[in-house]
């Protein structure tokens, strides 16, 4: 039980690196406004934010699987830190993309060592559910971090909700010297072992339906708070409360998916989840001056999106069980890949049409995503003789 507390240490250092990559969708309108730039340009940071996170965690990790564990984290905080302060002090349109550029390096590494971590402490028997803790810390900063980082920005302006998660980041770095052990790393996994399962046609299915499916999610996630307030009409004072219902419905999609997963199987809850996540995003750009109904789609699109999250993340892990590890590594890297590809989209969109549209295309990218599940159901039974 000892080692459960330090477990839940991790999964609220997780919450405060959700936090840090989340927030900004939460105020993108307010960061947009200072800087003196529209809101497709903004969403650009995420862009950044994404394909500095897919690249530079694996090359890092593997450069540095041998050192101690807790060094590590130690070392990716501090650079979480100074990536945040400056943020805070130096909030120009470069700077800040030099910020988000720090942040997304020391986030990487201190989220996957954080798994390594809760896997190594944990009591025995407990690895999985204590990894499992972990990973829900991360999708609690959807629930509390990015309402609240909305409140505060409001209250104090958008730079002291950086000046807060550096301030956290601190106390963390302390706790986490007083409390955690010494871990030793593992041995390195080359990058191109870790490459060469994309030779695997199953592989690349799996891979190509995270890609579409968060690509579709992230065109409108992105720009939610503007999204909300200018293309669907949402007053100011209900932004954070939608903002804390699309984070409930995100928990309670996630438990939904992943009993659904083992009691109807992946193919047929990986299906239904997507439909219904287009079925809402349809109807969810038709509720604009209705905050009622808006409120009801927004939190069956979080719930249908998050259903499909525990149901893909097993779908990965059995197409190559011996290299299930390195399977969810990738699709780590594929997922801020996705949310870069859909900030950049976006951004297109806005320019392009408008607001009130990004949610019909958004729908595009899981159109795509269902049809590529069906395609691995059918190479599984294909490869299997069935």
């Amino acid at each position: 039980m000892k080692s459960m507390w330090k477990v839940y240490v991790l999964a609220l250092i997780s919450f405060l690196i959700g936090t840090s990559q989340f927030v900004t969708s939460g105020f993108l309108d307010q960061i947009a406004s200072s800087m003196d730039i529209n809101v497709s340009q903004a969403g650009q940071f995420t862009t950044v934010y994404a394909l500095t996170y897919a690249i530079g965690t694996p090359v890092l990790i593997s450069l540095t699987a041998k050192m101690d564990r807790r060094r590590l984290t130690l070392y990716a905080l501090g650079v979480f830190i100074i990536g945040n302060l400056l943020a805070y002090f130096f909030p120009s349109f470069v700077f800040f993309t030099v910020s988000r550029i720090i942040v997304a390096l020391g986030a990487g590494v201190v989220i996957v060592t954080a798994l390594t971590l809760a896997a190594k402490i944990a009591p025995p028997g407990k690895q999985a559910s204590s990894i499992a803790t972990v990973t829900i810390g991360f999708t609690m900063a959807l629930i509390i971090g990015v309402p609240i980082g909305r409140l505060l920005s409001t209250a104090f302006g958008w730079r002291s909700v950086f000046l807060d998660i550096s301030l956290f980041g601190a106390l963390a770095t302390i706790v986490i010297v007083a409390i955690i052990p010494k871990v030793q790393g593992d041995e390195a996994i080359p990058l191109m072992k870790q490459l060469a399962l994309l030779r695997d046609p199953k592989v690349l299915f799996g891979l190509s339906i995270t890609l579409f499916w968060l690509s579709g999610y992230a065109i409108v996630y992105i720009y939610i708070s503007p999204y909300l307030l200018k293309g669907l009409s949402l007053s100011e004072n209900l932004l954070s409360p939608a903002l804390l219902v699309f984070g409930i419905a995100c928990l309670v999609g996630s438990k939904a998916g992943g009993y659904c997963a083992d009691k109807f199987g992946i193919t047929r809850t990986l299906m239904i989840g997507m439909s219904f996540t287009i079925l809402s995003l349809i109807f969810l750009s038709l509720t604009a001056h209705h905050p009622i109904i808006l409120f009801l789609f927004l939190f069956l699109w979080s719930c249908s999106v998050w259903s499909s999250q525990p149901a893909q993340l097993y779908n990965l892990a059995t197409i190559v069980p011996t290299q299930s590890g390195i399977m969810l590594s990738l699709n780590q890297s594929v997922s801020q890949i996705s949310m870069a590809i859909g900030a950049a989209l976006g951004g297109t969109m806005i320019n392009t049409f408008s607001l009130s549209s990004l949610s019909w295309f958004g729908t595009i990218g899981v159109i795509i995503a269902i049809v590529l599940v069906w395609g691995l159901h059918r190479v599984k039974n294909n490869s299997s003789g069935i």
